[in-house]
């Protein structure tokens, strides 16, 4: 057997959307709302459970009917903005509308890390047959980062800095594998879930 490249297009897309998210004080709302809400805070799950091997951070899980409870409401105004970030997405990559037309968002996580945490296992969002469902992942960082923190997409060499409201929206597949680097100082915060096909 011989492997053979396939000729090869100037044009090399990565597929992960980025967007600053506007206004900025949003990410303050949500920071806010995860601070205020310690009783719901619990130690950063992956697939298998908690595993500080793979995962150290501190999360907050919102399940999909509880956005639109008293108290959510920084949830809907973040969400909007969310969707002129989707919609922008299909107008760059727009077979998307004709596969994935009716994509919903489930569960989400806000998420902080303190100095020495990251997810620092190689992780895909698409992995099991439980999570065969999902089409697009969606990440916002809520707070500028300067040491340390970057996400890090193996594939494309891609490492990306966190900034208050900077958005990434990237397919679930293996083909945008990543991680977390460790935080050097201070603390990360960010929001993030998944769009896919309904349940």
């Amino acid at each position: 057997m011989q492997r053979i490249d396939l000729h090869k297009s100037t044009l090399n897309p990565n597929f992960i959307g980025s967007w600053m998210m506007e206004p900025a004080s949003l990410c303050d709302g949500l920071v806010n709302y995860f601070e205020s809400h310690q009783e719901r805070q619990k130690r950063g799950a992956v697939g298998g459970g908690v595993n500080s091997d793979y995962k150290k951070s501190t999360d907050i899980s919102v399940a999909p009917n509880e956005v639109n409870l008293p108290g959510n409401e920084v949830f809907n105004e973040y969400f909007k903005c969310l969707f002129d970030c989707h919609k922008d997405y299909l107008a760059q990559w727009p077979f998307l509308r004709e596969i994935a037309e009716n994509i919903e968002i489930g569960g989400f996580n806000l998420q902080r890390y303190h100095s020495g945490e990251h997810f620092q296992k190689l992780h895909t969002e698409r992995f099991n047959l439980s999570t065969l469902h999902r089409v697009l992942a969606w990440m916002t960082y809520l707070n500028d980062v300067d040491e340390g923190g970057s996400t890090y997409f193996s594939h494309y060499d891609i490492e990306v800095q966190p900034r208050r409201g900077l958005t990434l929206i990237w397919p679930a597949e293996w083909t945008h594998a990543h991680k977390g680097r460790v935080i050097n100082a201070g603390s990360k915060y960010i929001i993030t879930g998944w769009m896919h096909f309904p349940e």
